[in-house]
């Protein structure tokens, strides 16, 4: 298979798993396995390209940040406490991920961890929607410190493969006391520092082998995240508003299954 086929491929998986509760790196990491993709540049491409899938937020939210932006040179208190909330909540994951950056690159970016992590995942997100709290926080620039720092928290289960760093976030947010529609759109804020901050510390550590034919590779993938990214956060909240979390719970148990089964018939 040539490069800039299996750019678009990634790409494709990235944009559309992103933002949804079912794990782009471990999504990402199978596709890899499938098409035989054993090169190590390929890992630092997947961690690259969801910078694309972040900018997809950063377009349609734009109006929004700009207006925090804007009120943070100009004192706004709830423009300053929006910021605080997303840094209280990035600031656990980014001290985890420093610290353990070559052991997740190393040793977790196994596709036998990836679904047994899949499948707990979606067990644990069928469970949590059913039991949450009765809502309490509607407005994700508006959570409470108390929240922010829950998710945060939550968030650290995502240097694994396979758990997600938005269905961590989004089940921090439901057993925080948001609702639904909420905790997505909080996962979405928060996913800009966190990926920025991956693909910064990963580019740098990577740069030797980012040759400029590869280069070229990256950006192929990088734009196909960012326009496939578009679709997937134009119509999240509505599809989690309507039918909630449980569809991509029983997704990500059914790759897991399917995916431990390969493994055990030798299939991958």
């Amino acid at each position: 298979m040539s490069d800039w086929l299996a750019a678009i491929i990634l790409g494709l998986v990235e944009g559309l798993t992103e933002f949804i509760p079912v794990s782009s790196t471990g999504h990402l990491l199978i596709t890899k396995e499938m098409l035989g993709l054993t090169d190590p540049k390929w890992d630092t491409l997947i961690v690259l390209i969801q910078l694309g899938a972040i900018l997809a937020v950063v377009a349609l939210y734009f109006q929004r940040l700009w207006k925090v932006l804007l009120g943070l040179f100009s004192r706004d208190p709830s423009a300053r406490r929006f910021a605080l909330s997303v840094l209280i909540a990035f600031l656990p994951s980014a001290v985890v991920g420093l610290l353990a950056h070559d052991f997740i690159k190393t040793v977790l970016f196994d596709v036998r961890i990836v679904f047994v992590t899949l499948i707990l995942g979606g067990i644990a997100l069928l469970i949590i929607e059913r039991r949450a709290p009765t809502p309490r926080e509607d407005d994700a620039m508006r959570f409470s410190f108390k929240t922010a720092s829950l998710i945060g928290l939550f968030q650290c289960l995502a240097i694994i493969p396979g758990m997600s760093r938005s269905g961590a976030t989004i089940v921090g947010g439901l057993l925080a006391g948001a609702d639904k529609r909420s905790a997505a759109e909080f996962s979405f804020f928060l996913a800009i520092p966190t990926m920025v901050g991956a693909f910064a510390l990963d580019f740098w550590e990577s740069r030797e082998m980012l040759n400029s034919d590869f280069m070229g590779t990256i950006a192929i993938a990088f734009v196909v995240s960012f326009l496939s990214g578009l679709f997937v956060v134009r119509t999240m909240l509505d599809f989690v508003t309507r039918h909630g979390f449980a569809p991509f719970a029983w997704w990500r148990i059914a790759v897991g299954i399917v995916g431990l089964a390969a493994i055990g018939a030798g299939w991958l």
